[in-house]
């Protein structure tokens, strides 16, 4: 290895905080990340067929889950995005991913998976 290899090395930083612009994320042109609101997903499993690095399908409730920010090209994005009958899939700011994922009470949701389960409420 040269000597430009190791300075890489040693002026690695740690990141605190991810902001969207970072290299795995797509680079400085992405600054918008791709959210499903599960309240509203009914479980067709379109988007995951269509782009499957992004999108799975959670086994306990049978809903559709971006898993990967960089898993597909934006085209596959896009047209994983139209397939969607009920249009619960969304481009958001990459800052307001975290706080849209913790909005979600997955605990109220009824299984499409498997089984309903009974409401502990």
């Amino acid at each position: 290895m040269d000597k430009n290899t190791f300075d890489v090395f040693d002026n690695f930083e740690e990141i605190d905080q991810l902001t969207g612009f970072e290299p795995v994320l797509g680079g400085l042109l992405t600054e918008k990340a791709i959210w499903v609101d599960e309240s509203r997903c009914i479980g067709c499993r379109y988007c995951a067929h269509v782009a499957t690095n992004t999108f799975i399908v959670d086994e306990d409730y049978g809903r559709s889950r971006a898993v990967r920010q960089d898993g597909d090209s934006l085209e596959v994005l896009e047209e994983a995005i139209d397939t969607c009958p009920v249009d619960c899939i969304h481009w958001v700011k990459f800052e307001d991913l975290e706080n849209l994922e913790n909005s979600l009470d997955r605990e109220m949701f009824q299984s499409l998976g498997k089984l309903p389960r009974i409401n502990k409420h």
